[in-house]
């Protein structure tokens, strides 16, 4: 291990414990309010996007979760060399906070009927809000953790955060779900879709009360003490050829294709079900609560499979799985909606492969964590890993949704649009496989 990396601290199971459930929460909030905006874009197409074309509603309602996902690098430049420079633990509570007001604002804004073209430039701009905060938040939390892991079973401590993100979509997939059972189709598009962002505001209150109890990191204690300056780290970064060389392959292999797969999985597959597919809004949530379930599952074990065998053969095998499958599970279950009526074997069909897609992804989620920390040293570690981390997930995985739609709109092709992820994932398990260097020694 990199002397200068500073994992090697171990605190005790309890203190980590502490650390990790405090974390993690906090993190669940971000990712919670992230992607309810996700959940909601079909909602959100006629109500601040009207439109005579549904396609056009729902481009705009995508590309203003795409802006979101955009000004995610920004946010990590910004709050990642201010972690470096005067701790893990105030960036946290600036970033949540932050995050916790803007969704509270997305639940009270007046809709297009309301007060016309204003309406749809508050969604943006407090979308804008919302990107910011989360890249400063998505990745510096997996750093946190790292740095209170210590050496042994990183992979499988860390990956616990990578959870986060299944369960903030289980979440707000649930709550939805519900509220559309109990509301009608009516009430639900005048007021029910604001109820997520209410229960936010509670959610916020409880996770700047467990953040408070946080301790900074040992190795930010070490850089402290040692008097070692860390300002302008970012811009030193890319002047380091070694860390510069690193920073692309976090950027193409484990941020890139990880979003990838998760925007393609999570986020656009649900859309595509409902649009294509013509499979009720019912059923499509009760599916991505059953594969969100296995992809916690996977998660776990991938970590803990990185810490036996390597982290470098976990992401590999990850990003060749979905590299050679995803044009294949899209092309099936559209193949099954041309025919009607859906049968239960249609329905297995379609639930075999979103589980198999939560399981590539699971790969790559499960040693993300520990190998954004073990990639970089102390003093550049909070820059060095968010800000790729965040150009991956923001110009890749965010952007991913809108760019294969509009392809499939302008081609006429359901599945044209898929060429593109699918591409992005070969060129990245070739890069992983060839030059992505084994972090977890």
């Amino acid at each position: 291990m990199n002397k200068n990396s500073n994992l090697q601290s171990y605190p005790r199971q309890q203190s980590y414990l502490k650390m990790l459930i405090a974390a993690c929460f906090g993190t669940f909030l971000e990712w919670y309010d992230f992607l309810t905006f996700g959940a909601l874009a079909v909602t959100f197409g006629p109500l601040f996007f009207p439109s005579n074309d549904p396609s056009s509603s729902l481009l705009a309602s995508l590309a203003t979760f795409g802006v979101g996902m955009i000004v995610r690098p920004i946010g990590a430049a910004f709050f990642g060399s201010m972690g470096d420079r005067i701790g893990r633990k105030p960036v946290f509570m600036i970033t949540i906070s932050i995050m916790g007001i803007a969704t509270l604002l997305v639940g009270v804004l007046p809709t297009y009927a309301q007060i016309g073209i204003l309406a749809p430039i508050l969604l943006v701009s407090l979308r804008i809000l919302q990107g910011f905060s989360a890249g400063g938040e998505i990745g510096g939390g997996a750093i946190f953790l790292a740095e209170h892991a210590g050496e042994k079973n990183r992979g499988f401590k860390t990956s616990f955060l990578q959870l986060m993100g299944p369960f903030g979509i289980l979440a707000s997939t649930l709550q939805i779900t519900l509220l559309q059972g109990w509301l009608s189709t009516e009430e639900f598009q005048a007021w029910g879709w604001r109820i997520p962002f209410f229960v936010s505001f509670l959610l916020l209150l409880l996770a700047l009360y467990f953040r408070r109890t946080l301790e900074e990191t040992p190795a930010f204690e070490t850089l402290k003490k040692e008097n070692i300056k860390t300002e302008g780290q970012l811009i030193n970064n890319f002047k380091n050829s070694e860390i510069r060389k690193k920073m692309l392959l976090l950027f193409f292999c484990l941020s890139g294709g990880g979003a990838v797969l998760f925007f393609c999985s999570q986020v656009y597959l649900p859309i595509f079900l409902k649009t294509t597919v013509k499979l009720s809004t019912e059923l499509v949530d009760q599916l991505s609560v059953f594969s969100t379930i296995f992809l916690v599952l996977t998660i776990i074990f991938a970590g803990w499979l990185s810490d036996r065998i390597g982290r470098k053969p976990v992401v590999t095998i990850g990003l060749i799985l979905g590299a050679a499958l995803i044009l294949p599970a899209f092309w099936l279950m559209q193949k099954i909606g041309l025919h009607a009526p859906i049968t239960r074997v249609d329905i297995l069909s379609i639930s075999s492969t979103m589980l198999g897609l939560s399981f590539i992804l699971g790969l790559l989620g499960g040693p993300q964590a520990a190998m954004l920390a073990e990639l970089f040293p102390a003093k550049s570690r909070n820059s060095a890993a968010t800000f790729p981390h965040n150009l991956a997930a923001g110009w890749i995985g965010g952007t991913l949704p809108f760019v294969v739609a509009w392809i499939n709109h302008m081609q006429e092709n359901n599945l044209s649009g898929l060429c593109y992820p699918a591409i992005f994932l070969l060129i990245s398990a070739i890069l992983s496989y060839c030059f992505l260097p084994e972090t977890k020694r």
